[in-house]
């Protein structure tokens, strides 16, 4: 039984034949003791995909993890389905800076610092409800200019929540996929070499 797993895929190219894009999945585990491990690194065909990662989380399943409380993600579409058949009970933490930054990738860069002031109170809101009236002063604002940001936040409600019925301390280590993404840079520094 884990505290959190993250998971996340990095798609690097493979010389097999010819060269070609390959992605490879890896999964860190926290454990009750706040201790962190790798529980694994599988190579994939093709891009990232939720029916890839039905498959490592049933072998990871199928090696002993009965279960675990937060599966933190980058938020890949068809993510959370997966992790409820794998198991039940787990929550789903979509990578707040995969938000911030996916927010960012919609809007003008000339917008974006004050998209920055904007979108704090969301992800450092107190509460849930706090960061539900955060995200429709957002909305207020720049829901017009910026309807497909305001629908990436609404879409992601559900995954993005989970952490902030924490204290900040639990939070810090919830909110993002920092631990993973690390152990991704290790991986592209080692193939560039």
């Amino acid at each position: 039984m884990y505290a959190a797993v993250f998971i996340d895929a990095i798609v690097v190219k493979v010389r097999d034949g010819q060269v070609s894009n390959r992605a490879f999945y890896a999964a860190i585990e926290v454990t009750l003791e706040g201790r962190k491990d790798v529980l694994g690194l599988w190579a994939g065909t093709g891009g990232e995909g939720a029916k890839f990662w039905l498959q490592m989380l049933q072998d990871m399943r199928n090696r002993g993890m009965r279960d675990v409380f937060f599966v933190v993600c980058d938020g890949l579409t068809g993510l959370p389905e997966v992790v409820a058949d794998v198991w039940p009970q787990a929550r789903v933490q979509t990578c707040v800076i995969h938000l911030i930054r996916n927010s960012f990738r919609i809007a003008s860069k000339r917008d974006w610092d004050a998209l920055k002031k904007d979108l704090k109170p969301i992800y450092a809101a107190p509460t849930v409800g706090a960061a539900e009236v955060a995200l429709d002063e957002l909305e207020d604002k720049w829901g017009g200019q910026y309807s497909a940001m305001i629908r990436l936040w609404r879409t992601a409600w559900e995954e993005f929540t989970p952490f902030l019925d924490y204290d900040p301390e639990i939070r810090r280590v919830l909110c993002s996929t920092n631990a993973i993404e690390s152990l991704n840079a290790r991986y592209r520094k080692a193939v560039r070499a």
